[in-house]
Parts: C-alpha cells; structure tokens; sequence
C-alpha cells in the first residue's frame, strides 16, 4: 500500500452531507411535473403521497367532542373543546367565531409550529387561558381571522403544546423527535398523523353545523405551513391555503441543514419536489408567504419553486390563483401582507 504523507483537509469526502449532496444532484423526482395533463398527473402523485405518508386508519372513530369553557373576547366568541382523533389520541382545540357574522361561516384551520403551542394563535398563556400575552411575528392567526370576518379551528398539533410528551421516561430536547421515530417504527410519519388530524378537524366542523363547509382554508407558520402544504395536497375538502415559512425547495431546505426531523418524509425526493406537492392543490388559491431573511428557508429557492408551482397552476389555466407573498424580515408571519393577497383570490 502506498504510504499517503499528511494531506489537506479537503483530500476526502468524510462528511456524510457531500455523498447525499451528489446522490441528490444525480436524483430526478420519478413523479414530478413536467407537462400534459395536469389532473391526471396530480392523481398519480397523490397515490403515491399517501403511500409515502403513512398508514392512517380506514375507519374512524367517533369523535365525541366535549366543551371545556367558552368565553366572549371582543373580536367574537372563543371555545375550547377536545375531539378525538385515534384511539387514545385527543385533539384540544380553540373554536373562535367572528363578532357580527352570521353563519354558516368560512372558517380556517390554524396551525402552529414548533412553539409552545396553539396558545399563541389567540393570544393568551398556555396555562392559563384567561391571561393575555404578547405573541410576536403576527402569529396570532386566530385573532387576524376573527378581524377579517373569519371562524378559526385552532389544532393543537402532535407533539406541540398541550400535546407534547409528558409519559414517557426520557424525552429529547425536540419533543418531535421522539413521536416522529416511535411513528416511523409502525409504517407512519408524524407528517401524516398530523393531517390526519386536520381532516378530523373538518369531520368536526361537519359535526358542528354552522360551518360552510365550501369555504374552510388551512394556515400556519414553519411547521403549521409543514401541515397546511401537505394538507392542502391530501385533503379534497379543503378550499384555499396560506403556508408561511415553509415553502422552498427540499433540497436547499430541509437537506441542506439540520432540522427537526418531523419534517422529513422517507422516499419523497425520488418522486416529488415541493412544488409538486403543493401543485396537488391547483387550481384552487394559495399564498404562499415567506420571509426575505428567513436562513432556514432561502428566498433564492422559495422563488424557484414559486416557479414551478406556477407552472402547475398554469397547466389548470388558473395561474392567476397562486400568489406569493414576501415580507421583510426573517421566520415568522405577515399578516398584513398574506391577508389582502388571500381576501383578493378567494374574490377572482
């Protein structure tokens, strides 16, 4: 063997991120758009999406939702209620009802991200629901809808908030983490339990009664904009979309950094980019919002895929139903920039 003197620190590849960085360069999404029907090809990748996601029950249980309080805020009404998802997997919730609207009312499903939870979406402490807090980068979705006429479902997501891990023994510093592995071991992702409980967050609003269930739209922040752009691409029965702070390219965001790992979906870069997607969802109106500053999500690539979901809405001849959004600063919302872009799809 021949003996090697001391070499540069570039002389090797060591580092796992370059090998995947070249398998990624060498991968083209077997399912990708890339001309001619567009609803055909939208069902093809739907297909193999909900196989990627996970198994999730074919039957579902009852819901029995149950009433924890209900208050009078000056926007409206907030009520606080539990449904049940899965078997020993409840769902709390905030219902908030605008003031002066009559139903049936167009209601969003608002999400949170990796926060301390649903909370913040109406702006009062996790642990005591009666005491104000200030919540900043305009994630307050809850009270933005309530100002413009909407009702808001605020999910708890799993894993987040009231929903995060409190029995098992020893839990990561990510409380994710731990629900993503444990999901992955039994064939599913916390991707797909988590819109598999905003769809059971519509069979609640069903149940309820005073929901239009023609006009309920998804939204959320960072990991709420995970669930509103897989939701939107799953999910029939909703009817518009605003993700904030998600959506990007995979391959500059989530594979270009460490993040947690409810984000990842095993397989999906061999068959689908994220604009695809989310291109499961046209024709119908998307905003998507994000940040010039954000470092997680990278504007340069965020408008790239703004492209080729573009391209897709195009191929609907609905290009003018998709909408993108850039604030200022960095992770976080834009309310008074998201709100009129949305308000003027949902008018066309």
């Amino acid at each position: 063997m021949k003996k090697i003197g001391r070499q540069k620190k570039s002389a090797f590849d060591f580092s796992p991120s370059v090998h995947h960085r070249r398998v990624m360069g060498a991968t083209v999404p077997a399912l990708r758009y890339d001309g001619g029907d567009p609803r055909r090809w939208q069902r093809g990748l739907r297909r193999k999406l909900r196989e990627l996601v996970g198994i999730m029950p074919s039957e579902r249980i009852p819901l029995a939702p149950k009433r924890l309080w209900k208050r009078e805020i000056p926007l409206g009404t907030v009520e606080k209620v539990v449904f049940r998802s899965e078997p020993a997997c409840d769902v709390p919730a905030f219902v908030c009802l605008p003031r002066d609207v009559r139903p049936p009312y167009r209601f969003m499903i608002c999400l949170q991200g990796h926060s301390t939870g649903m909370h913040n979406s109406i702006a009062v402490d996790r642990e005591d629901n009666r005491k104000p807090i200030q919540v900043a980068g305009d994630r307050d979705f809850a009270l933005g809808c309530l100002k413009r006429g909407f009702a808001a479902l605020c999910i708890e997501q799993r894993s987040f908030g009231e929903r995060r891990e409190r029995k098992q023994k020893a839990v990561s510093s990510h409380g994710c983490h731990d629900a993503t592995m444990q999901a992955l071991m039994l064939g599913r992702t916390l991707i797909g339990e988590r819109v598999f409980d905003v769809d059971r967050g519509l069979d609640y609003l069903a149940l309820r009664g005073d929901a239009d269930m023609r006009q309920v739209g998804v939204m959320g922040n960072s990991g709420g904009g995970t669930i509103s752009v897989f939701s939107a691409a799953l999910l029939p029965r909703l009817a518009f979309a605003m993700p904030s702070c998600y959506f990007c390219t995979f391959r500059d965001s989530i594979m270009s950094i460490y993040h947690c790992a409810d984000n990842y979906i095993p397989g999906l870069l061999r068959y689908a980019e994220m604009a695809d997607v989310l291109g499961l969802f046209a024709p119908k109106p998307v905003v998507v919002v994000a940040g010039r500053e954000d470092p997680i999500f990278p504007i340069q690539a965020t408008r790239k895929a703004f492209a080729d979901l573009r391209r897709i809405y195009k191929a609907h001849g609905a290009e003018d139903r998709c909408k993108l959004v850039v604030g200022p600063e960095g992770h976080r919302f834009y309310a008074d920039a998201a709100w009129p872009a949305l308000l003027k799809l949902l008018a066309l």
